[in-house]
């Protein structure tokens, strides 16, 4: 019976497990996963097809507009419930002159020494005993890869021993997730009697950064904008025209700058509306066990946004971000010029009291207030020489927030699992600040969903040097097989 395997059993078993679990994470890491080349994710996909069929589950790749989905299902007799679980296959582009070492698709074990990471030896995952605090590097290593082959590890180990869990299987693998998963709603729209389930896990994201274990009950939704401001037709000489054209990188700066107060606070009139943080709630954020000192030192920052009082609390509101900005030339190419255009790369996180259109029209409205008339495109010869000012803009929803009660069945259930098998109650966190794309499976399939986090916040998520520290890994292993032996009620 599933839950008579003690957390004894479940340690030991994924310890003997691990060296060959890196092997296979090792060969996954392997392949290039940017989604902005849509030809890398196929060896990927047939890599998961083969793996999963090996542990008895079926796979159909579910077409859509771009990548294709892949769903494995394996039943198991006497379920009642049908799990269904999350799994991000794509990365995030990379630099690999940015990387310090070959190629961020040749995974290197490391250790840290002295304040800097230095190779070390794979054979010494062999010692004994294992030292936790090593890390694996390679991208997506922790975003998403990590977990996904920690799990197939468990799914492996529950497999052998025969430990069959009391619900059925299903395993949605999403090869477009660092791409906002733009085909993810119709998908699920149109193939949601095949992924029809009772309850939602997504194995994702990062563990509170006290690194004990935690659930995730919600994540914000995200919204993204491109601005573009308009001087003259071409770059202009700054002697010749400085103090007459006006220049466009300054108007998208002040513009931008309209748009919240010194304290970091949106100050476009009900950008926060229907936000009610209540005592309970409260209450609740509150026993979140964040050291905001140890939050501000690790980002290098004296001093937070003044949008709530913590950072928990933070993250119960919409934001509003600027992701990138350009204009013109900088560093050895600068040019004494007037730019004839600036551009600014916004996002919008939202959350589930807010409507993401929303908030959009918003900002659009707010850009009209100051006065700039917006073009379709590029501006026409009658726009530039009838509106002083100039923007055009580009915006895509790709989806909304979700939030599930912590009492709800999948809640508890998840909770008495991680207690039983690591002896201490995880953090449960109400929403995180991040974004996953979650909404589609809970609105139209009508399910609650709850993230299971497994990796080290500082493992360099979408930038160069990701990683996963094995201590985490290991741990991950034994997260999954805690809530594939604890019996859904």
């Amino acid at each position: 019976m599933a839950a008579q395997i003690q957390r004894e059993i479940i340690l030991e078993k994924a310890n003997a497990s691990l060296r060959s679990s890196i092997e296979t994470f090792k060969e996954f890491l392997s392949l290039p996963n940017d989604a902005h080349i849509p030809e890398d994710l196929d060896p990927n996909i047939e890599w998961l097809i083969t793996a999963f069929e090996a542990i008895d589950f079926t796979t159909r790749r579910l077409p859509t507009e771009g990548i294709d989905l892949l769903l494995a299902e394996r039943s198991f007799p006497d379920a009642e419930k049908t799990v269904l679980i999350y799994l991000q296959i794509d990365g995030q582009p990379v630099d690999p002159t940015k990387w310090q070492q070959n190629s961020p698709y040749e995974p290197q074990l490391k250790r840290k020494e002295n304040g800097s990471w230095v190779n070390v030896p794979w054979e010494r995952l062999d010692q004994q005993p294992l030292d936790p605090e090593l890390r694996i590097f390679a991208r997506s290593a922790s975003d998403a890869k990590g977990p996904v082959v920690a799990f197939l590890t468990a799914l492996q180990i529950a497999s052998s021993e025969q430990w069959q869990p009391n619900f059925n299987l299903k395993i949605i693998m999403d090869c477009e997730e660092e791409l906002g998963s733009p085909n993810l709603p119709a998908a699920v729209e149109m193939f949601r009697d095949q992924l029809a389930a009772d309850m939602l896990i997504i194995l994702d994201g990062p563990r509170h950064i006290s690194n004990l274990p935690t659930l995730t009950f919600g994540a914000r939704g995200i919204a993204t904008m491109r601005l573009t401001t308009y001087g003259p037709r071409v770059p202009q000489h700054s002697g010749h025209y400085g103090n007459y054209a006006p220049n466009p990188a300054l108007r998208l700066s002040q513009l931008l700058a309209s748009m919240k107060d010194d304290d970091g606070r949106v100050i476009i009139p009900g950008f926060y509306q229907g936000i009610n943080l209540d005592s309970a709630t409260l209450k609740i954020l509150a026993q979140v066990p964040d050291r905001e000192e140890v939050i501000l030192r690790d980002l290098g920052i004296a001093k937070p946004d003044g949008v709530a009082p913590s950072y928990q609390e933070a993250i119960q509101y919409p934001s509003l971000n600027i992701r990138g900005m350009s204009s013109a030339w900088v560093g050895t190419k600068v040019r004494t010029i007037i730019p004839e255009a600036a551009v600014a790369n916004l996002d919008i996180r939202t959350v589930k009291e807010t409507d993401p259109q929303r908030l959009v029209d918003l900002v659009i409205d707010h850009i009209t207030r100051q006065g700039y008339h917006i073009c379709d495109g590029e501006p026409t010869e009658e726009e530039r020489q009838n509106h002083a000012k100039l923007l055009s803009l580009h915006y895509e929803i790709s989806y909304g927030a979700f939030r599930t009660g912590f009492n709800e069945s999948v809640s508890l259930w998840l909770d008495r699992a991680l207690t039983r098998v690591f002896n201490v109650t995880p953090i449960k966190i109400r929403t995180s600040g991040g974004s996953i794309p979650i909404a589609p499976f809970v609105q139209t399939l009508d399910i609650p969903a709850v993230t299971v986090p497994i990796v080290n916040r500082d493992n360099n998520q979408h930038s160069p040097n990701e990683n996963i520290r094995l201590g985490n890994y290991l741990e991950g292993i034994c997260t999954y097989l805690a809530f594939l032996t604890e019996p859904v009620n």
